[in-house]
């Protein structure tokens, strides 16, 4: 029987996976949390809207970025990474704290922090519209295989991830609607990835190359699939998961 296995939300985008056992959903915000806030480059236009993965400091060109993991207290978000003392700010109040210790993380000749922004609506996903991701363990596995080595669930910066089922059987689901315990979603479309998978959640280097990995696989640059959130609700750590 299928179940949700992983949950994951990034509270500030690139910056950082959380672990979840228990997440609101709704149609309107998608994963409650995720992605609320993102922090700009300086050579982005400052917009109270939602923006394209360039504008901001993303794990794709900042791999060093990849170890980050991060937990919501209240207000706050408590940042760790493996190099730097652990960070706990607000972000309403502390963009300055967080460029500063984002700094040294960030390659040095990209344009640098600057203004964190709150995102508008749903989360500042890589999508406009409000998406939640999906990943089958299994398929990871496959991969992992493929290139040789084991990979961490949060290379991809996947929502939920699911267990128990052949791998590859997500992308028959588009389309198709999904359930999650009392949740439905719509799958609508496969997930096309950028550098972010390459760089690894432990040591922050690029050790694989895994669109060329994908494309081998027959899967051109495909790895996962962005669900809409139908009705509103809870996801809870090892809720069936079924196809209607």
């Amino acid at each position: 029987m299928a179940r949700l296995a992983q949950m994951f939300r990034h509270p500030v985008k690139g910056i950082g996976s959380e672990p979840l056992e228990v997440c609101q959903l709704s149609p309107e915000g998608a994963m409650s949390g995720d992605r609320a806030w993102a922090l700009l480059t300086a050579a982005a236009e400052d917009i109270d809207a939602w923006q394209p993965r360039r504008n901001f400091l993303v794990v794709a060109r900042g791999p060093d970025l990849s170890p980050i993991t991060a937990r919501t207290i209240g207000e706050t978000i408590e940042l760790s990474h493996p190099g730097r003392p652990s960070l706990t700010f607000d972000p309403a109040t502390g963009a300055d704290t967080l460029r500063n210790w984002i700094a040294p993380l960030w390659p040095s000749a990209d344009p640098a922090p600057a203004r964190l922004v709150r995102a508008p609506g749903h989360g500042m996903t890589d999508m406009p519209v409000p998406f939640v991701s999906i990943g089958n363990l299994a398929s990871l596995e496959a991969l992992g295989e493929a290139v040789g080595q084991p990979l961490d669930p949060r290379r991809f910066r996947i929502n939920l991830w699911v267990e128990n089922l052949p791998a590859w059987e997500e992308t028959n689901w588009i389309g198709q609607e999904l359930h999650v315990g009392r949740l439905r979603l719509f799958i609508d479309q496969p997930i096309g990835r950028c550098r972010a998978p390459d760089a690894n959640p432990e040591t922050g280097t690029r050790d694989v190359i895994v669109n060329r990995e994908l494309t081998t696989l027959g899967k051109e640059t495909n790895f996962g699939v962005y669900a809409r959130v139908l009705t509103s609700g809870s996801a809870t750590l090892g809720d069936k998961v079924t196809l209607t």
